[in-house]
């Protein structure tokens, strides 16, 4: 995979704001005309069967970031589950990130949180920090049978690999409302979405009816670093799974998404180093 990315566009506030309403209105659309049934259908109790689990960190401290803006990200993930927590997806269904949400709004609770720029820089907005969420739904999504049908990254990549415990390029970015999260339940058993937070952690799982049918590696293929035509550099890779069956036995490797985003920090060790110690 070798990937080299023109420099990117700069566009003018004019142009963005179009652009946002536009895909905006794009996706009201498509969720009125089209045939898909969406998930809508919430239970108090848990289904039996626990797919996969998974938890982060809420806290995390960047440089040259307000940590009240963490803070806020906590009550803006603590509203995003109240209207996920519980939500059943039943065969031919669809889950959808936003339409389950919907907008964040202050007027609704939520709270000025770290939002990322189009250009790789930070800003405050509502309902900052809730790309958490989707990340960690689509990470325990790749474990089970259920299909990622609209997926989405960053387009920065934006922190270097301290304490990274998943693959880059395994998360699933999140913009009302066109930058969706949906996922397609094919199978034909119900699945249930339970998150929550903790005093230090949110916490995600998948639950189904029945016993989950096969178990999943998901790992990373094909790292690289390339330089941009403008001078800077693109982080690359591929996201595989390994699906085995409950005795262990091999069934399949299978590609689940190609990863290209430009770096906004030094990507070698000796750079990034210099530029820690302002060099």
């Amino acid at each position: 995979m070798n990937y080299i990315q023109r420099k990117p566009i700069q566009r003018s506030r004019l142009r963005l704001f179009l652009g946002r309403t536009f895909y905006t209105w794009r996706k009201y659309i498509s969720w009125h005309l089209t045939t898909r049934k969406f998930a809508s259908k919430y239970e108090n109790g848990k289904l039996e069967h626990v797919v996969f689990t998974h938890h982060t960190p809420l806290i995390r401290r960047l440089q040259n970031v307000d940590m009240y803006l963490q803070y806020n990200k906590v009550t803006n993930l603590r509203l995003a589950c109240e209207r996920l927590n519980g939500v059943i997806i039943n065969p031919g269904e669809t889950f959808s990130y936003w339409r389950l949400i919907g907008r964040p709004t202050y007027k609704k609770g939520y709270l000025d949180g770290l939002v990322l720029c189009a250009d790789g820089t930070f800003k405050a907005g509502a309902g900052g920090g809730l790309c958490q969420m989707s990340n960690l739904i689509y990470w325990i999504t790749l474990h089970t049978p259920l299909t990622v049908t609209e997926r989405y990254r960053h387009s920065h990549d934006i922190f270097p690999d301290v304490n990274r415990t998943q693959p880059f390029g395994s998360g699933a970015t999140c913009v009302y409302n066109y930058f969706d999260l949906q996922i397609l339940n094919s199978t034909e058993d119900d699945y249930q979405l339970i998150v929550y937070l903790d005093d230090g952690s949110l916490h995600g799982e998948w639950r189904c009816s029945k016993p989950a049918p096969f178990k999943y590696e998901v790992y990373e293929r094909e790292h690289s670093i390339t330089s941009g035509l403008w001078g800077g550099y693109i982080r690359n890779n591929l996201i595989h799974r390994k699906v085995y069956d409950n005795y262990g036995k091999f069934i399949k490797d299978e590609l689940v998404a190609e990863n290209h985003a430009l770096m906004t920090y030094a990507p070698f060790l000796e750079a990034a180093q210099s530029l820690n110690a302002g060099i």
